[in-house]
C-alpha cells in the first residue's frame, strides 16, 4: 500500500516538475511567414544572455530611420538561435521523459508491465532470450512513438507547427482539446481509437520473430490511447512550440524511452516485479489528479489569445481564482471529500496520500494573496500580468516607493497606452520613434524591451528580477524603457501598413516590432534587451533573460557606462 501512494506522490510532483521545467526552459521560435486568418508573431522564451559583439557588427542603427524601414541588420543573433534550440531540445526531451513516467503508472499501461515481462520469460528458452526479446519490444516503442513526431513534422512542418501554436484561433483550439482531455482523466468518457487498429495489430502479433514484437509494441500503443493520448497530445502542442524542427521527434523519444526502459529493466531482473504496487483504485486517482492538473494548464492557452486580442476575459485575479478552484478540489479529492462514480471507495486515508493533499491544498493557499496583487514569483510566468490585476497593493507600494525619487520629467507617452500597460508601475514608450525621441530630449539612454504577451519568462522578468529595488530605480530614473509587443493582435491603421524587407506585409503592432527586431537585430526572441544611445549607437551586446538580479543590474550599469563613455 505504500508504494502505490508513494508512486502516486512521485507522480504529482514529477508533473509539477515538468511544469516548472517547461515554464523556465521552454524556448518559442518566430516563423515570419504570414497566415490570412492570423498574424500572431510569437517569439521564442529563452532563459539564456544574448551572445552577440557590438564593436563588430557597428556601433549605430543608421540613426534617424524608422521602425518601419527596413534597415539591414546589425546583430547575428542567428548563433543564439541555434543555441536556444539546443536548449529547447534538452527541454522538451526531459518534458517527454517525465511525461513517459507519468503515463507508466496508469490503469492503461501499469498493468501491462508485469504481463508482458511474465510473456517474455516465459516464451523465451533463456534468460538472454527474454532480455533480447525485451529490448527489441523497448526499441519498437521507441520507434513507433519517435515515427509519430516525425510524421507530425513531416505533414505540417516546424515552422506550420509553430504559426498554428501562436494562432489566436489554434490557441483556443487547444485549450478545448486540454479540457477535453481533462474531462477524459475525470472520467466523462474515454478516449479510444478505432477498434480495427487495435484488432489488425494484434493479429499481426502473432507472428513469430522481430515482426510479431513490432507489433506486440503496436498493439499497447494503441490500447493505452485512452490514457496516453492526453499526455502526448499536450507534448506534441509544446514540441511545435519550440521551434525546434526536430522538437516533436525528441519529445516523442523521451515519452518513449521511459516507457521502454521498465520492460528491459524488468525482464532483466525479473525479482525486481515482486516489488511493484499492485493495480488497483490507485491507478485511477492518477488519471484524475492529471486530469485536474490538464485542467489547470488549458488556462494558460486561452490567456494568451485573451492578452493578444485584448479581450480583457481572463484578468489575473479570474485566472488566479479558477487555479484555487481547480487546486482546492484536487486537494478534496485526495482526502476523499470528492469522488467519481469511477473511483474505487477510499477506506482509509494514507499517510502519503495526506502529504500529498498537504501539498496541493498549501499550494491553493499560497495563491490566495495573488487575489490582492502579490506576485506569486514562483507562479508567475504561468499567469497574466500583474498589470490586468484589478486590485493590486502590491504594485501601489513598489510604485509610491521608486515615485518619491523619480525626476518629475517622465514624459508623456501617447501611442498604444490604451492597449499596454508597463509592469511595476514603470513609465514606458510602446512605439520605438515616441521614445527615442522623448530620449533625445532629457538626453538618456534607452533600454528596448521585446516582449510579448505570451512570453512566459518576459513574465519572470518582470516579477523576479525587475521588482529589485537597484533595478526598477535604474530602469526607471536612468533609462527610458520601450517596451515592444511582438504578439500583439491590434490592427494598425491603413496608413502605417506596409510590406517590409523581406516580403512581409505588416498589418499588426505585433508584425510591426517582430519584423524590427528581426531586421534591426536578427533576433526573434524575447525576451530581447537593447541598449542605445539617443542617436540609436549599440551600448553593449544585447541580451536575453538573466535571472541573476546582480548579473542584469551589471548589464544595465554596463550600458550606462558605455552612454558617459560616448559623450
Amino acid at each position: 500500500m505504500r508504494l502505490r501512494q508513494l508512486s502516486v506522490l512521485f507522480l504529482f510532483l514529477v508533473v509539477l516538475f515538468s511544469v516548472r521545467v517547461q515554464a523556465q526552459d521552454s524556448a518559442k521560435a518566430i516563423d515570419f511567414s504570414d497566415i490570412e486568418f492570423t498574424d500572431i508573431e510569437q517569439g521564442a522564451v529563452v532563459d539564456s544572455p544574448i551572445v552577440s559583439n557590438a564593436e563588430q557588427v557597428g556601433e549605430s542603427l543608421d540613426s534617424g530611420s524608422s521602425a518601419s524601414s527596413g534597415a539591414a541588420p546589425v546583430v547575428d543573433g542567428a548563433s543564439v538561435t541555434r543555441q536556444d534550440n539546443n536548449r529547447s531540445l534538452w527541454a522538451i526531451f526531459l518534458a517527454g521523459f517525465l511525461g513517459g513516467i507519468a503515463a507508466l503508472i496508469m490503469p492503461c499501461i501499469f498493468p501491462m508491465l508485469p504481463l508482458t515481462v511474465s510473456y517474455f520469460t516465459k516464451s523465451a528458452a533463456s534468460k538472454s532470450g527474454a532480455v533480447s526479446k525485451a529490448l527489441v519490444y523497448g526499441f519498437s516503442i521507441i520507434v513507433i512513438y519517435v515515427i509519430l513526431g516525425l510524421i507530425v513534422t513531416v505533414i505540417f512542418g516546424a515552422d506550420a507547427l509553430n504559426r498554428l501554436s501562436t494562432n489566436g484561433v489554434f490557441n483556443f483550439l487547444f485549450f478545448l482539446m486540454l479540457v477535453a482531455f481533462a474531462a477524459s482523466f475525470l472520467g466523462a468518457f474515454e478516449l479510444t481509437l478505432p477498434s480495427s487498429w487495435v484488432n489488425k495489430a494484434d493479429a499481426k502479433s502473432d507472428n513469430k520473430g522481430f515482426v510479431g514484437i513490432f507489433f506486440m509494441a503496436a498493439t499497447l500503443a494503441l490500447v493505452s490511447f485512452s490514457c496516453t493520448g492526453p499526455i502526448i497530445g499536450y507534448l506534441l502542442v509544446e514540441a511545435a512550440t519550440m521551434g525546434a524542427l526536430l522538437g516533436p521527434a525528441v519529445g516523442m523519444f523521451g515519452f518513449s524511452l521511459a516507457l521502454a526502459i521498465p520492460f528491459a529493466l524488468f525482464a532483466m531482473f525479473p525479482s525486481l516485479m515482486q516489488s511493484l504496487p499492485k493495480s488497483g483504485g490507485w491507478l485511477n486517482s492518477v488519471k484524475v489528479v492529471l486530469g485536474f492538473l490538464e485542467l489547470a494548464l488549458a488556462l494558460k492557452f486561452l490567456s494568451n489569445v485573451d492578452l493578444a486580442y485584448h479581450w480583457g476575459w481572463l484578468d489575473r485575479e479570474v485566472f488566479l481564482s479558477l487555479w484555487i478552484v481547480i487546486f482546492g478540489l484536487m486537494g478534496l479529492y485526495l482526502l476523499g471529500k470528492l469522488t467519481f462514480s469511477h473511483d474505487s471507495p477510499l477506506k482509509f486515508l494514507s499517510v502519503p496520500r495526506l502529504f500529498l493533499a498537504i501539498i496541493v491544498l498549501s499550494f491553493t493557499v499560497y495563491m490566495v494573496p495573488g487575489l490582492w496583487g502579490a506576485p506569486l514569483s514562483s507562479i508567475s510566468a504561468f499567469l497574466p500580468p500583474q498589470h490586468t490585476q484589478d486590485f493590486d497593493m502590491y504594485t501601489s507600494s513598489l510604485r509610491a516607493e521608486h515615485n518619491a525619487g523619480a525626476p518629475s520629467d517622465r514624459g508623456e507617452p501617447k501611442k498604444y497606452t490604451d492597449l499596454f500597460e508597463a509592469p511595476l508601475g514603470l513609465t514606458a514608450f510602446f512605439d520605438y520613434e515616441e521614445g527615442l525621441a522623448y530620449a533625445r530630449k532629457v538626453d538618456k539612454p534607452v533600454l528596448i524591451d521585446f516582449t510579448g504577451h505570451a512570453c512566459v519568462n518576459c513574465r519572470k522578468m518582470e516579477s523576479s528580477v525587475w521588482p529589485d529595488k537597484r533595478v526598477l530605480e535604474t530602469i526607471q530614473n536612468d533609462y527610458v524603457l520601450i517596451q515592444l509587443y511582438v504578439d500583439d493582435k491590434t490592427a494598425l491603421p491603413e496608413n502605417e501598413r506596409f510590406t517590409s524587407s523581406r516580403g512581409k506585409k505588416i498589418k499588426t503592432v505585433g508584425n510591426k516590432w517582430s519584423d524590427f527586431q528581426t531586421t534591426r537585430f536578427n533576433a526573434n526572441s524575447q525576451p530581447f534587451y537593447v541598449l542605445l544611445s539617443p542617436e540609436e549607437k549599440i551600448l553593449v551586446d544585447p541580451i536575453g533573460a538573466d535571472y541573476n538580479i546582480d548579473s542584469y543590474l551589471e548589464y544595465l550599469k554596463s550600458g550606462l557606462e558605455a552612454f558617459k563613455g560616448i559623450k
